[in-house]
């Protein structure tokens, strides 16, 4: 088949289910309606989509499940614009768009024995969902595993049951923190913003690589608590998904300098960020 066709032509999917996961935030299990394309299907954690509602558009998101979950992939979305209300008010059960895998990946071949050190902030935590499902399901390669993850408050924390879960796991380091005001009388997790809570853990940097997704300011203050725990930029990982629009470098959207978020990335470290223009 023409590679253009496939490149530009959707995977019909069937939302199987759908969690609602904070306000305005659902995630999506989608399985393909073929399922020749399913069994065929294969990704890397770090990767993206364009997924569709029927009539209304694309939206880019990542893949933020894990490669490791064979024959679905899900997604998880805030609703915001025309294309997400539209994916919005879909029903189990209902077909909807998906193109894809793009982009590159993070590297979890050269992390094996290493520690990891996963940073995020509020809806951000799917492309970390991805990666971290990952190394779980490979979890003899890696070393210890801390996730560091706030959200403004309680309602807003997402893949609560896996919060759950990973908090119960002894091979897990889970510490959850919510913006001071966002507690409830019952939180028993953290109160303040992750940078801080990030630095109150102090973890050992040797040996370790960092993970961090989250809104701009959260990562323009957490770089400087990675730098101080002693993380060097060729350890420290993020994803620029946010960038991106066409997926496949046409639209110019996602230009950074001479980069292209969508095909050089949205992987990168902070070494390669440091040679960007500071727009990024």
């Amino acid at each position: 088949m023409n590679n253009e066709i496939t490149t530009y032509t959707p995977h019909v999917m069937v939302i199987e289910k759908i969690t609602h996961e904070a306000p305005g935030v659902k995630t999506f299990r989608l399985r393909f309606k073929d399922p020749q394309e399913g069994e065929a299907f294969q990704f890397k954690a770090g990767q993206f989509g364009e997924y569709s509602a029927f009539g209304e558009g694309e939206s880019t998101f990542c893949i933020a499940s894990s490669p490791t979950r064979k024959g679905m992939i899900e997604c998880t979305f805030r609703q915001a614009g025309r294309v997400t209300t539209g994916l919005s008010k879909l029903e189990e059960g209902d077909t909807m768009g998906f193109r894809g895998p793009f982009g590159n990946t993070f590297p979890l071949d050269q992390w094996r024995g290493k520690n990891l050190l996963f940073v995020a902030g509020g809806i951000a935590l799917p492309p970390m969902r991805c990666v971290i499902w990952n190394a779980l399901d490979r979890r003899e390669e890696f070393g210890n595993i801390t996730i560091v993850y706030g959200a403004k408050s309680v309602a807003d924390l997402v893949y609560k049951e896996e919060l759950r879960e990973w908090a119960l796991r002894p091979d897990v380091n889970l510490v959850v923190t919510v913006d001071p005001g966002g507690e409830t009388p019952d939180w028993t997790g953290e109160v303040g913003f992750v940078p801080a809570v990030l630095e109150k853990v102090a973890l050992d940097s040797r040996h370790t690589v960092a993970i961090v997704c989250g809104p701009p300011i959260m990562i323009k203050f957490t770089f400087p608590v990675l730098e101080k725990l002693g993380f060097e930029d060729e350890y420290i990982y993020t994803t620029l998904e946010n960038r991106m629009k066409c997926g496949v470098g046409k639209c110019g959207r996602c230009n950074v300098g001479k980069l292209y978020v969508c095909k050089d990335g949205p992987v990168f470290t902070k070494a390669q960020l440091n040679d960007m223009p500071p727009e990024y």
